[in-house]
């Protein structure tokens, strides 16, 4: 019996260090509870943000690719400035589309293709598809076709700029166009 009062003297002294550890213990079930919503709501507006993020990277991506076209133009501006003269001359009209007899545009799926894309002035991009083994003259018809009197235009590789010749004789291939490629569209410089 007197190990039974020495047990339950020892459980009523622990008593009140029980019920502080029980004390502490809810507070941090508390606390915890706390944290995990502080961790939701950090999640949510970091998504929140990350959505407003991808709004404006595309609204930036968009007005940079608007900033390159531009910039592209005024560089091909700066090249072809003409010569300060005393009177200026007339501007060059647009010419209008001519009729000029195109080689069908052959599948997608053929082989032997190449994709074409021409950068207007006007900064539209005209793509179509020639058998690598067209004459290199189709170029400058499908040009004429589209507005750009060879006259006054003449056609540019992108890297390294050259001037495409037009040679009735070469092919695609033997003018060097063996995979898609972009070409630009360029005002000849005017001679006086």
């Amino acid at each position: 019996m007197a190990s039974r009062g020495v047990v339950g003297i020892f459980f009523l002294s622990a008593l009140p260090l029980l019920c502080l550890e029980l004390r502490r213990g809810i507070p941090e079930v508390e606390e915890e509870e706390k944290n995990e919503k502080r961790q939701k709501l950090t999640r949510k507006k970091q998504q929140e943000i990350q959505g407003e993020k991808g709004n404006e990277d595309s609204a930036l991506e968009h007005a940079s690719q608007t900033s390159f076209r531009t910039s592209n133009r005024e560089a091909a501006r700066r090249r072809s400035l003409p010569k300060p003269l005393t009177k200026a001359p007339p501007p060059a009209e647009q010419p209008t589309g001519k009729e000029v007899d195109l080689p069908e545009e052959p599948p997608e799926t053929a082989e032997e293709i190449v994709t074409i894309a021409l950068r207007c002035l006007s900064g539209s991009v005209q793509r179509r598809r020639f058998f690598k083994s067209s004459s290199s003259q189709v170029l400058f018809d499908w040009m004429m076709k589209i507005g750009y009197d060879t006259s006054l235009y003449s056609l540019f590789t992108s890297f390294p700029r050259r001037a495409l010749e037009l040679d009735r004789g070469l092919s695609l291939e033997e003018i060097g166009i063996t995979v898609d490629t972009v070409l630009n569209v360029e005002e000849k410089e005017q001679s006086h």
